[in-house]
């Protein structure tokens, strides 16, 4: 039945209870040259699939035992099939389209088959798969050249990180990652993400300790129309959001005690409730958290619910701060200045080397994140060419090198050049309490003597 494959051929799956009908039809498909296999119904595709990585699932929906409802809707949790052709009968064109929208299916046929539709359909989703292979194929190859995804690295310490997002992201298994603010937690969701059979899903990310607790498990579940003050209509919660795709609940050890309960039930049952709705809906997503905070210093001081945390932390990465990976500073300051440079349409080529050598021997508390920060304002007073120390007046204590060497710098003191302006003063004063705080917002907003939600208000304005 099947021939050789050809370089513009690929595998297909094709899945039909009716032996004539499957087996013409794979006679047919293997004449323009694909590599062939067939199954009597959604079970026995399951098991071929095991062991034959098709580029393009053709099958019917109405079959016995499994039909191709079922066998495209245990593909889509998984997370792993080919692009799926539906075949349909004359009359159930509405429920062919509902499977191609609910259930991620390629496209639909209706019977009989039109050969030249088919063949050209083929021919696209096999191109398709192709280019995910292709895809997956260099992302591999350019982690091991220390980039993924936006991450950077050659250190061993990144390179264990590269090694752990490429291993979990196939699977469904919860992430739970850790380390310092600013070193990249959100970053490391998105390549998870990026890298699983989900990438085509939404990803919704959402900072636990950005929300007051009030709004949290309407910003979580969401809520009907009328369940509270102010619920003026229906709103679908972050969970439903990212059904088929994936959930970060960043800030995990800020979320209250009572919501984390709430949270562990929706997690074992993968089902949601609406706050005022009365049924409760499934929902297909995965869930990745991050936290800043010791982890065992938190479930110590119970800020995370110890059955929540095993829940989450099936497979865990902890994210080293900056000042343990020095050796890759120079490459991430060098990406950074090339996506500022896209930003904020700017042109600046390189570091100059007195910058490269105070950029090494500063401690980034702040981690990757002030780096961007320092780089980003670099970056615009340069606008082209080099980078010199007097672009950094007022970040790295910048200017004539040895001007101030006379003067011990406060560590919490903001120094700002003449010609600064009122924005980014406010911005660099709010920024620099985060990090005298540990980015703990609330303590920040008392010193600042603002409330929580003007500061993350101005965050939100400032982009961070």
């Amino acid at each position: 039945m099947s021939e050789p494959e050809s370089p513009s051929a690929g595998r297909v799956l094709i899945v039909d209870d009716e032996d004539d009908q499957r087996n013409g039809l794979a006679s047919l498909v293997s004449s323009w040259g694909f590599t062939v296999e067939t199954a009597q119904d959604g079970q026995a595709a399951l098991e071929k699939l095991d062991s034959f990585a098709a580029h393009v699932l053709v099958t019917d929906l109405s079959m016995p035992r499994m039909d191709g409802f079922e066998l495209l809707r245990r593909l889509a949790l998984d997370g792993s099939g080919p692009a799926a052709i539906v075949l349909t009968a004359f009359g159930s064109i509405e429920n062919a389209l509902k499977t191609v929208h609910d259930l991620g299916a390629f496209w639909f046929l209706e019977k009989p088959i039109q050969a030249n539709a088919l063949k050209v359909l083929l021919a696209r989703a096999v191109s398709q798969g192709r280019l995910n292979e292709e895809t997956d194929r260099l992302q591999r190859q350019l982690s091991y050249q220390g980039v993924l995804e936006g991450l950077v690295g050659e250190s061993p310490e990144m390179q264990q990180v590269f090694s752990m997002i490429r291993q979990v992201a196939p699977s469904r298994a919860a992430v739970l990652i850790t380390g310092e603010s600013g070193t990249g937690k959100e970053l490391v969701a998105r390549a998870v993400h990026r890298l699983s059979p989900r990438k085509g899903g939404p990803f919704v990310a959402v900072n636990c300790a950005a929300l007051p607790e009030t709004l949290m498990e309407s910003e979580l579940f969401g809520h009907e129309k009328g369940a509270f003050t102010g619920a003026v209509q229906r709103r679908s919660g972050c969970f439903e959001l990212a059904d088929g795709g994936t959930l970060l609940l960043d800030e995990i050890g800020d979320m209250p005690i009572g919501t984390q309960a709430k949270l562990l039930r929706v997690l074992e049952d993968s089902r949601v409730r609406r706050l005022g709705g009365s049924k409760e809906l499934d929902v297909n997503v995965r869930v990745i958290a991050a936290t800043n905070k010791n982890v065992d210093e938190a479930l110590a001081k119970s800020e995370i619910r110890e059955d929540l945390f095993y829940r989450l932390n099936v497979f865990r990465i902890h994210l080293p701060s900056l000042r343990d990976h020095m050796d890759d500073l120079l490459p991430i300051a060098r990406a950074l200045v090339a996506d500022l440079n896209k930003k904020h349409e700017c042109k600046v080529t390189e570091l100059s080397p007195d910058v490269i050598e105070d950029l090494r021997g500063h401690d980034w508390p702040g981690n990757v994140r002030e780096l961007r920060n320092v780089l980003e304002r670099a970056v615009i007073l340069a606008g082209e060419g080099s980078i010199r120390r007097s672009h950094f007046v007022g970040t790295l204590g910048g200017g004539p090198k040895g001007a101030e060497s006379s003067a011990p710098r406060d560590p919490n003191a903001v120094e700002l050049p003449v010609g600064t302006t009122v924005r980014d003063a406010e911005k660099a004063l709010i920024l620099r309490t985060l990090e005298h705080t540990g980015n703990n917002k609330t303590r920040a907003a008392q010193i600042l003597e603002i409330s929580l939600k003007t500061l993350h208000n101005k965050l939100k304005e400032y982009g961070v």
